[in-house]
């Protein structure tokens, strides 16, 4: 299984951007999606999940403003983040879990004040 995530940018305060994440395989209907978020000097952190059934999980600090949702026949995951903030700039990463663990490469976000 291979991710392939894009979409990152620069945006201004107050803004949206939409990332998607591609996964090759036939692995991606049946496993949990995910992406991820590492800020300079921070840890990386859960940002939003989305279960095969469709289930979802936020982190408390993008409750409200993003969006993850997937496309099983694409075999794509989206992330919609609107009302950015500076605090939202990060290298954002999409994951696959847990029949395979796999990671994209990272898409980075840069929110302006």
């Amino acid at each position: 299984v291979q991710l392939q995530a894009s979409g990152g940018g620069l945006v201004q305060a107050g803004g949206s951007l939409r990332l998607s994440c591609a996964a090759s395989g036939n692995i991606f209907s049946i496993n949990t999606m995910g992406w991820f978020r590492q800020a300079p000097g921070k840890q990386r952190e859960l940002v939003a999940a989305i279960t095969s059934g469709g289930t979802t999980n936020y982190a408390d600090s993008v409750k409200g403003r993003f969006t993850i949702s997937r496309d099983n026949a694409k075999n794509t995951v989206y992330l919609q983040m609107n009302s950015l903030t500076p605090e939202d700039t990060a290298v954002y990463y999409c994951r696959t879990w847990p029949l395979v663990d796999t990671w994209g490469q990272g898409t980075l976000v840069t929110v302006s004040s």
